[in-house]
């Protein structure tokens, strides 16, 4: 997935403020999962929502405004309740930004944890 940076996206000095990543991070998950046909609105309709269990960054580089940033998503591991998530996000040149690895768990409306839908495990294996 692709992401161009703006203006808001950065701290004055035209550098991209470390919380967004977590917003590239989750719009790079989304597209990940819509290409295996998944899709969270549909899942959140059937009372199946992902929370972040953990998050981890490491940032290795600056991005800066007017840059175009890919955000790859890979799956890492998939258990009973829970998927992991490793992501890379590379500026223009090819040069990693920065490396995640992200924990969802599957819970329901009441936020407990519940099985991943086994539509949802067929498609991610």
């Amino acid at each position: 997935m692709k992401v161009r940076i703006y203006y808001h996206d950065t701290d004055c000095g035209g550098v991209v403020y470390y919380a967004n990543y977590l917003k590239y991070l989750e719009q790079g998950r989304t597209e990940f999962l819509e290409d295996k046909g998944i899709s969270i609105g549909e899942l959140s309709g059937d009372g199946v929502l992902f929370v972040v269990a953990r998050q981890e960054i490491d940032y290795k580089a600056p991005a800066y405004y007017a840059d175009t940033l890919e955000v790859i998503t890979r799956l890492e591991d998939i258990s009973h309740v829970k998927m992991v998530l490793s992501s890379q996000i590379k500026n223009q040149d090819g040069k990693t930004i920065c490396l995640a690895r992200t924990i969802l768990v599957c819970v329901g409306k009441d936020l407990k944890p519940m099985a991943l839908p086994q539509d949802v495990r067929k498609a991610l294996e």
